[in-house]
């Protein structure tokens, strides 16, 4: 019985908030993405109009993660860890002006178990001219 106790109390303690590294059942939460620098930092409308690509560089990119364009998601056509590339038209960005860019990565089924997993990166601003 006490050996019971001391296996939900251990439990109960690593599934209650801690963090992922003191869970051991948190082996397969998500990174948070981190966002440094865009490709290129600012376009034209006609770019746009015509279909430019835009590079997003950071760090913790997973195949599941999403580039935001101004709280639009958008799937990337090619990725990495460190970069994630999507296309930019008109129906992403309508028109002239500052559009903020960030990644997000879903949380999956870890957080069942206690532990933090996926989010959102910061956000960066792409200027359309």
């Amino acid at each position: 019985m006490a050996s019971r106790l001391l296996l939900v109390a251990f439990v109960s303690l690593f599934l209650s908030g801690c963090s992922n590294t003191l869970n051991p059942f948190c082996g397969s939460a998500r990174p948070a993405p981190a966002i440094g620098s865009l490709s290129p930092s600012s376009v034209t409308f006609s770019e746009v109009q015509q279909g430019t690509v835009l590079t997003v560089n950071g760090s913790e990119f997973l195949p599941s993660s999403q580039v935001l364009i101004n709280g639009k998601a958008l799937s990337p056509s090619a990725s990495s860890g460190q970069q994630l590339k999507v296309m930019l038209t008109t129906g992403v960005i309508s028109g002239p002006g500052s559009v903020n860019v960030s990644v997000r990565t879903p949380s999956g089924n870890s957080s069942d178990l206690g532990c933090t997993s996926g989010g959102s990166s910061s956000v960066l601003v792409l200027t359309v001219k």
